[in-house]
Order: C-alpha cells, then structure tokens, then sequence
C-alpha cells in the first residue's frame, strides 16, 4: 500500500495537475477535428516532453490520447465526421440519434462509457499487466490472421442493411486496401504510375471522404436534404444512468473485450471498437435497431475503444512491445527518459509505474467535465445555416486530408472516396465495412503472406498452435453456423 500512497503522491503535485489540465484541452481539441487522430495528437505532445521530467511527460500523453480517442465522437456525432477511426464503427448510430433529437444522448453515452471503459481498463492494467502480456506474446502472425478474419466477419454485423450489401461494401474496402507495394516482393500494385500511391491508400483521407465529403455532396446534390439535426439540448450525463443500468453487460465486456484487444502488440482501439461493436450487434435483443439510431452499440464500443487505450500500454510496460502506433511513440519517450520499459520496471521503478496507473484514472475522470464542456460547446455548430456550415466542413475535410502527410494526393483521395461515398449511399450500401476493410486488408495480407512463409506453403500451419487453431474454429464456425441454420430453415419451410 505504501507505493500506491507514494505514486499518489507524486500525481497529486500541483504541476502534474496542471500537465494533465492542459493536456486534456489539447487532446480533446485535436481529437474533434476530423483527420487530426489520437496518434497525431501524441506525435505533437513529444517535443513538448522533452522539457518535461519523467513524470509529467508520460502524464501529459496518456490524458492527450484519452482525450482525442472520445473527441473523435463529437464530430462523429453531430457531422457524421468521425474524428479518429475508433469513432468509425459507430458514427452511423451517433450521427442519426442526433438527427432524432437525441444529441445529447448520444454524445453523453459516448462520454460516460469512455470514461468508465478507460477506469476498468486501467484496473485490469494495473492488476494483471503481466499476466495479459505473456498471453499477448504468444500471438504470432497465425493468431492475428484469424484474428483479422473474425474483424472482417464483422462486416456481416455492423452494416445496418442485408449483409449481401455489407459484403459489397466490405469488398470494396478490400479492393481499395490492394493498391500500394505487394507483400513481400514490393511491387507496385494498382497504382498506375503514380508515386503518392505506393505507400497504398491513406486510411484517414479515404474515411473523411467517404463520411463527410459524402454528406456535402448529398447537401449540394438535394439542398436540405443533408445534416438536418437540432441543436444538442437536454441531459448529457443524467439519462446515462438508466443505459447503465439498461446495459451492464455491455458496459463490462465491452470494457475486458476492448482491453484484451488493446493488449494484442499492433491492434488498438480502432479494432476493439469494430469487434465490439459487432459483438453487440450479434448478441443484442434488437439488433434490427443498430445503425439506425441506437444506444446499445455505442454504450459498447465506446466502453471498449477507452479499454483499449490502457490495454496498450500492457505489453509496452511490461515487455518493451508497442501495443499501437501511440504505445511505439511512448517508448521512444521512456527511453528518453531512463526509463527502460521491460518486467525489470515494476523493480526499479515501482512508484513511477503505478504513478502512470494513477494518471490514467484521474485522466479519465478529467474527462468527464471537459467532455460536458466540449459537447455543449461544439454543439452550437448546428445551429449554424447550413450554406455556411458547409464550406466549412469541406475547409476541415481538405486540411485534415492534407495533414495527415502534408500532401496534396491526401486530398485527392479524399475527393475519389467522397464520390465513391455518395454514389455508395445513393444505392443503399452502407459506408462502415469499407471502412473495415482499408484498416484490416493490409494486415490480413501481411499475416496471411508471413504465415505461408513460416509454415513452408502448408495451410495446415494455421492449426498447428492452440490459439491459432482455437481462433481458426471460431472464425469458420461464424460463417459456416449462420449458412447452416439458413438452410435447415429453408428445408424445415419446404416440409411444411
């Protein structure tokens, strides 16, 4: 108990308070900008620690990083601009419970379960971190190819409309997902010449294109017929009790699921979320209502992408791996620092360690009331004519195209993907699978390719370790049930 009191000591220092503060601004302002991510708000805290001690330099990222992950759901929420990828999976409901007049709903369920996934992913944090890590550790490229496969079967679940539709939109996500360098030869694939594509399709232009671009086409294709929600009015935070209440289940495997993900080196939030959000749909009593405006998914999804953040910060600390890009720039900081991450930190520096622990609980409850703040803030945005409203989302939609690599092909894709968004909508495809499948086809391609290496071009590799195999079931199991269960039905109706 005696380090629990010292660390608590060291977070409750005026200056620490006082990083934290400032931090947290800043995290919740570039997360609400579409295009400027949680890994990018990192990135720009890293010059500024370089002045700071150990102690206020972690602080200062880990509230920055919480901060801009719930961020993403405010754009999301009230423009259908999901602020970082993590917002993604949920936009749809977000974006329609606002256009009922249930804003403030939604973006409070957005904030309220952020913070109590971030709080339950810091305890599994602090009180299992070893042991998660080695189960993370034994994860090898046969694991995440099964992995990756059950975050795509998830396409079936998060598309609103029949899954054929979901399948198509996947699969153009996928086909997006091929242009770039071929794994391993590195030969230039689908790029036509073009040098900008290369590095393959940016994520965060193609995502801003296909959900805001999209949304501005529609208003100028049918004047009125885009972003017509009211003013964010009424309780933020009251009306969450009763979710808590409706959904505890949700709330607690959201929050383990998101964690547990967030463990797996080179997952994130961004994954948890989608898989969450999924699992929610598929176990939820009205999953006709997900995508069209309901609270369940996000109450989920946002307990698991908080998770998700602490749940990366286990192999990072324990083992020196990064969990995510965030994580990976951490470690560069720590090192920085004199701080070695590895199983030997929990000796040399206990205090500091479970100071890192403290922060991530005071940052999350930090959230609460600027997230309140930020909410009523932003959410005079729609009170804003739309003839003006607009161009000044296709000027966010350019710069955060543009910021990602301070290039102009950004913006070209998102302009490609806006087009590809609109006449996608027009035909009642959903947008989330796309999604989907830029974020998990390189990964899939990468694991797939390293795993035929590793197992000399035998499929049988892919069962041989009991993860992988375990996985391997599980993912067939989910498409191979569901036709099962479809064709039993289909005979039991011809016997009748």
């Amino acid at each position: 108990m005696s380090i629990y009191f010292d660390a608590l000591m060291l977070v409750l220092q005026p200056q620490i308070l006082l990083v934290i503060l400032m931090a947290a601004a800043f995290g919740m302002f570039v997360g609400a900008i579409p295009g400027l991510t949680a890994t990018m708000a990192t990135a720009l805290m890293v010059p500024l620690t370089f002045f700071l001690d150990p102690l206020p330099a972690i602080a200062a990222i880990v509230t920055a990083t919480g901060m801009a992950i719930f961020a993403g759901d405010i754009a999301g929420g009230l423009l259908r601009m999901p602020g970082t990828p993590a917002s993604a999976a949920y936009v749809e409901d977000a974006y329609r419970m606002t256009r009922k007049g249930r804003g403030a709903e939604a973006l409070g369920a957005c904030l309220f379960f952020s913070v109590i996934g971030g709080i339950i992913g810091t305890l599994v944090l602090s009180l299992a971190a070893p042991q998660l890590a080695e189960i993370a550790l034994k994860f090898s490229s046969f694991e995440y190819f099964w992995l990756v496969l059950l975050g795509l079967s998830c396409a079936v679940f998060v598309s609103p409309g029949p899954p054929a539709l979901g399948l198509v939109s996947l699969f153009i996500g996928l086909t997006a997902a091929l242009i770039g360098q071929n794994n391993p030869a590195g030969e230039a694939r689908f790029t036509f010449g073009s040098v900008e594509l290369l590095a393959g399709v940016q994520l965060v232009p193609a995502m801003i294109g296909l959900f805001a671009l999209s949304e501005v086409l529609r208003y100028y294709a049918r004047p009125g017929g885009a972003l017509r929600a009211p003013p964010v009015k009424g309780s933020i935070l009251r009306v969450q009790l009763g979710n808590l209440k409706r959904y505890p289940a949700q709330v607690a495997r959201g929050s383990l699921l998101g964690t547990a993900i967030g463990a797996l080196p080179g997952a994130g939030a961004d994954i948890a979320a989608w898989i969450s959000y999924a699992v929610s749909k598929k176990f939820s009593k009205t999953p006709e209502k997900f995508g069209e405006g309901h609270v369940e998914g996000l109450v989920e999804a946002g307990s698991s992408n908080n998770g998700a953040i602490a749940g990366a910060w286990i192999p990072a600390l324990v083992f020196g791996i990064p969990g995510d890009s965030i994580t990976a720039i951490v470690i560069g900081v720590l090192y920085v620092k004199g701080l070695n991450p590895g199983p030997m930190i929990f000796i040399t520096d206990p205090q500091m360690i479970y100071a890192v622990f403290i922060v991530f609980l005071v940052a999350n409850l930090m959230m609460l009331p600027l997230g309140w703040v930020a909410i009523r803030t932003a959410g005079t945005l729609l009170a804003v004519p739309q003839r003006i409203l607009m161009p000044i989302i296709f000027m966010f939609c350019v710069t955060g195209a543009f910021a990602i690599n301070n290039s102009v092909a950004g913006i070209l894709i998102m302009l490609a993907f806006g087009v590809i968004g609109f006449v996608m909508e027009e035909n009642d495809i959903p947008l989330a699978p796309a999604i989907l499948g830029l974020v998990l086809g390189p990964m899939l391609e990468e694991n797939f390719v390293t795993s035929m290496i590793k197992a000399d071009g035998s499929l049988t590799g892919f069962f041989d370790r009991p993860i992988a195999a375990g996985l391997g079931v599980a993912a067939i199991a989910g498409w191979l049930v569901p036709l099962a269960l479809r064709l039993a039905r289909r005979n039991r109706w011809k016997d009748a």
